[in-house]
């Protein structure tokens, strides 16, 4: 097959003496920042997005792979010895992972994350290998302009309706991000839009200052207001090897869990929440001690682990094949490609294949170095969470402003990113979702540019935005995103209202009185 053939190449070029290095580095560094309480993938990788900067392409892209692996891996022994998992996808594995380590058995739940982090990782690279050039050929067949019009309003509607707690908030920050993108000279009649006479805006506002800013900055600042509180950590005890009743128990749940994770992580509005929550309640459904869920059940943390690295994985499919992220870190990862100037898409495959395929031949070695490099050094990663929270964050916001100043060198990029920050803060304080702005912000520009180009091929006539069956499809996985949520709220409250109340217990008839 063509995609061994490729894969062979990119391993050529992953395995040579400096990108191992910047591998084994991008591991190291995203483990590290990763287990740190409150510190999640995502901000792990946007935090240290600006240090590749100085790196070349395949270099940075290959760190940067190690980062996002490492991050996944960190947040999951945050989520086991400290019970704060870094985003929603990790509940699970903190629920039953912080019962295990509290009973004892926080060695085995490392072992079990670290050991089901590398199965599902690997299970899922060989499906984006596989997968990722048979999308890539379909869209370059299969999508104009209109198309890609259409497709990129399925991500803003199913990024701001499934990554937010309300539609309309998660509109709100879609509407932010737009208004970000509008920043700079107009492509197409080279009129200035919303630069406010400052030259330096005349360029647009860098991606990665929006992303350090939201992302970084803002969660800063929350936890700045909130008070960074304190937190025990658990102790680890007992060997960093699973017993053969917990293999027993753990190797089918990796499996499902994968199986769970990869197919839904690939789906245009995937993401990594749906199959952890689906690994852990078919986990319960299936297992011969059901009385241990909620009490540290070692099956009820390797699936939904498994899960959420397999739709690590699979969240790659859409975002090299079609530039659609569908996760915050996925957001972030678009980031890093355009920094570069590569535009994640159907042309990727062709236009940067010797890139493209040296990245994922560097996420099969950033699996393996993980788990070389994680269970000997747990106990390492165990006492890094005692930091205390104050000089985490104050950290985040060196690391934050120094990236940034090295990435673009002017006072105008800090007072950029220190404004967007305190968006971000208020973002958070309304409970308003970021991801949503960062993909506005990054898909905005293009969204415009292929709206032109369609309108422009049409003679001005909208209805080529809906005339092949595709765009058809498209537009009613819209319609369909927008109104599901509001309907199933509906039909829950019209059920919470028509079900028949429960009959109150009978009263005990009152003592009579002594005659």
């Amino acid at each position: 097959m063509d995609q061994i053939g490729s894969l062979l190449d990119g391993f050529g070029s992953a395995l040579s003496p400096m990108n191992l290095l910047w591998a084994l580095v991008g591991v190291t560094i995203g483990t590290a920042v990763g287990v740190l309480p409150g510190i999640g993938p995502a901000l792990t990788v946007a935090m240290l997005l600006p240090i590749t900067f100085r790196l070349e392409a395949s270099s940075a892209l290959i760190m940067f792979a190690g980062i996002y692996y490492g991050g996944m891996y960190g947040g999951s022994t945050t989520s086991i010895l400290l019970n704060t998992p870094g985003e929603t996808s990790s509940m699970m594995s903190a629920l039953e992972g912080n019962r295990m380590a509290r009973a004892g058995r926080g060695a085995a739940a490392l072992a079990t994350a670290a050991i089901g982090s590398f199965v599902a990782g690997t299970i899922g690279t060989v499906g984006l290998t596989f997968l990722a050039p048979v999308v890539a050929d379909f869209a370059i067949t299969r999508f104009g302009p209109e198309e890609y019009v259409a497709l990129m309003a399925v991500a803003f509607v199913t990024v701001s309706a499934l990554l937010g707690p309300s539609l309309l908030k998660g509109v709100a920050s879609l509407l932010i991000g737009l208004t970000v993108g509008l920043v700079g000279i107009d492509g197409q009649t080279g009129q200035a839009r919303l630069a406010f006479g400052v030259p330096a805006l005349l360029d647009g506002v860098e991606v990665v200052i929006l992303v350090v800013a939201l992302f970084a900055l803002g969660e800063t600042f929350g936890h700045l207001l909130a008070g960074t509180g304190t937190s025990t950590v658990e102790p680890i005890r007992g060997r960093f090897a699973l017993t053969g009743e917990d293999l027993r128990r753990s190797w089918p749940a990796w499996l499902r869990g994968t199986a769970l994770g990869f197919p839904i992580g690939s789906l245009p509005a995937g993401g990594a929440d749906v199959p952890t929550f689906l690994s852990y309640s078919l986990e319960r459904r299936l297992s011969k001690h059901p009385e241990q869920f909620g009490k540290g059940a070692i099956e009820g943390l390797a699936g939904p682990e498994a899960a959420n690295n397999a739709a690590a994985a699979g969240v790659l499919v859409p975002l090299l094949t079609i530039g659609l992220p569908t996760s915050a870190t996925a957001a972030v990862i678009l980031t890093a490609f355009q920094s570069y100037g590569l535009q994640p898409g159907p042309q990727l495959f062709s236009g940067s294949g010797e890139l493209v395929w040296a990245l994922i031949a560097s996420l099969y070695i950033g699996n393996v170095m993980l788990l070389v490099l994680n269970l000997p050094l747990v106990g390492l990663w165990a006492r890094m969470l005692t930091i205390p929270a104050y000089g985490i964050y104050a950290g985040v916001l060196v690391f934050a402003t120094l990236g940034t100043f090295a990435a673009g060198g002017t006072v105008t990029d800090l007072l950029v990113l220190y404004g967007l920050g305190l968006i971000g803060l208020l973002m958070r304080l309304a409970d308003v979702p970021v991801v949503p702005a960062v993909v506005a912000m990054i898909l905005g520009p293009l969204l415009e540019q292929q709206l032109r180009r369609a309108l422009a091929i049409s003679q001005g006539d909208a209805a080529v935005l809906w005339s092949g069956w595709i765009t058809k499809v498209l537009w009613a996985v819209v319609l369909l995103a927008l109104l599901l949520p509001p309907l199933l709220s509906y039909l829950r409250a019209r059920r919470a209202t028509t079900s028949p109340p429960e009959p109150a217990p009978a009263e005990s008839p009152a003592p009579r009185p002594p005659a």
